[in-house]
């Protein structure tokens, strides 16, 4: 059997996802103003001038430092709920074609991401692919992060879990597609038979045209919800679960003050002429 893997950021979507999360993650008080710029300004280097292996892992271990002793089921719940708001206005319509294209010729489809689980799995779920590999997290008992990291999906690591899947599922990899936009994933690439620059930055575009690789352009950002209908379960839930506590605290809180003036009442009467 044949698959496509497809890299996430600025390959399925124009940002990089944990950068489009950003907002998100500072206004609910994950991400303070100087993290935030930092963050933006590493992305603006990363597309004009490329990554090497050292400055990713720098990168990723203090992420996870910063990360350390939040739950994790928290984080999974604010990806899985703001989806529709960060997610949905920047994927490309180029690629969701591609996805359909090799569905339709019968390939397995996988997403390929080194952003964690947490940001992948709700976004792979919804488009409908079949596999995924994302970067894992190490959690601990009481599932709150330790600051270390399980599996990393970046580099020579998609190429490995590509080569565990393709033996699991007796994937033909000579014969399968891979599309990415980093030179970081050269190890991706180089494992298929047909490797496909998108968007690329400058290293891999030199190496695209010196191997005479195809290099696409995606250009066209559509709202993810034209194309495939947002399960928007998850926010009627919330919002529903929300409504219904405040329901419950304010009627708690009017009975404490029938109570409170019940008591004053009955105090007053108590000591008042017989």
């Amino acid at each position: 059997m044949e698959a496509a893997f497809f890299d996430l950021d600025r390959t399925v979507i124009a940002r990089a996802s944990l950068a489009a999360y950003g907002p998100v993650l500072r206004r609910e008080g994950y991400l303070n103003v100087p993290m935030a710029l930092k963050a933006a300004w590493g992305q603006v280097v990363y597309r004009f001038f490329g990554a090497d292996d050292d400055a990713i892992d720098r990168a990723r271990r203090t992420a996870l430092r910063l990360a350390t002793g939040v739950d994790q089921e928290s984080l999974r719940r604010l990806a899985r709920d703001h989806l529709a708001e960060v997610i949905e206005p920047i994927v490309f319509d180029e690629a969701l074609e591609l996805l359909d294209r090799h569905r339709d010729e019968g390939r397995l489809v996988v997403l390929v991401s080194a952003s964690p689980v947490e940001i992948v799995e709700p976004l792979a779920t919804h488009l409908g692919v079949d596999e995924f590999v994302a970067t894992t997290p190490e959690v601990d008992p009481g599932g709150r992060y330790t600051g270390e990291v399980e599996f990393s999906a970046h580099g020579p690591g998609k190429a490995e879990a590509m080569t565990r899947l393709a033996a699991e599922l007796d994937l033909d990899l000579a014969a399968s597609w891979a599309y990415s936009d980093s030179v970081s994933d050269l190890p991706m690439l180089e494992a298929v038979g047909h490797p496909v620059a998108v968007n690329p930055d400058r290293q891999l575009r030199r190496l695209a045209g010196e191997r005479e690789w195809p290099v696409l352009e995606f250009e066209r950002p559509v709202a993810l919800g034209d194309r495939v209908p947002l399960d928007r379960r998850w926010g009627v839930v919330s919002a529903l679960t929300l409504l219904a506590a405040m329901a419950v605290w304010s009627g708690v809180r009017r009975a404490r003050r029938r109570s409170r003036a019940a008591a004053r009442d009955a105090g007053v009467r108590s000591i008042g002429p017989s």
